[in-house]
């Protein structure tokens, strides 16, 4: 199927969806599901965290990543993905990950994470490519480029002002009372 017929598809079901329907999919049916919509047809599908390798636990474990998880390729942070400036790299890297997904079972990744860097003190500061936004921009599409196609979706994620989180290095410890 041509992309702009995925579109037209989107299109036709979104119109056919009420607002409680719409606004249901913004939330999952469980920790790694979005939820169905068997009126028109839509089964739930399975998302999963892990731009820089699939994040995938069983059925019964703790979603927390302390209990076992699917074995999975782990890929070079954003960041260091970043230094080799390759666009073809991230494309090829998108197509790996999105081969484990299918072979996973899971439809939509959640990534990549392309919020500029703005402090280097930001604990996500590995989860994005780079502090230019030319860069980051670049990397990114070819990464969704390549995820998108071998079938599977990507979700951008802190793709806006998400400095504020912060390193355990970085959490305020109460200072000395001076008397």
């Amino acid at each position: 199927m041509h992309p702009s017929e995925f579109t037209d598809e989107a299109k036709r079901l979104v119109a056919q969806m009420t607002l409680m329907e719409k606004a249901g999919f913004c939330s999952g049916s469980d920790f790694w599901h979005l939820k169905s919509l068997e009126r028109l047809g839509l089964g739930s599908i399975m998302v999963s965290d892990g731009p820089h390798g699939l994040r995938k636990q069983a059925e019964t474990s703790d979603h927390l990543g302390m209990g076992a998880a699917v074995p999975a390729t782990c890929f070079p942070a954003a960041g260091t993905l970043a230094s080799a400036w390759d666009p073809e790299l991230c494309r090829e890297m998108g197509e790996a990950l999105a081969k484990e997904c299918a072979a996973e079972g899971i439809a939509v990744i959640l990534g990549p994470g392309i919020n500029i860097k703005r402090n280097p003190l930001c604990g996500r500061n590995f989860e994005y490519f780079s502090e230019d936004p030319m860069l980051a921009g670049t990397l990114a599409a070819a990464f969704v480029a390549g995820v998108q196609a071998q079938g599977v979706g990507c979700s951008l994620k802190h793709f806006a002002a998400n400095n504020q989180v912060r390193s355990q290095q970085q959490v305020a410890k109460p200072s000395p009372s001076s008397e």
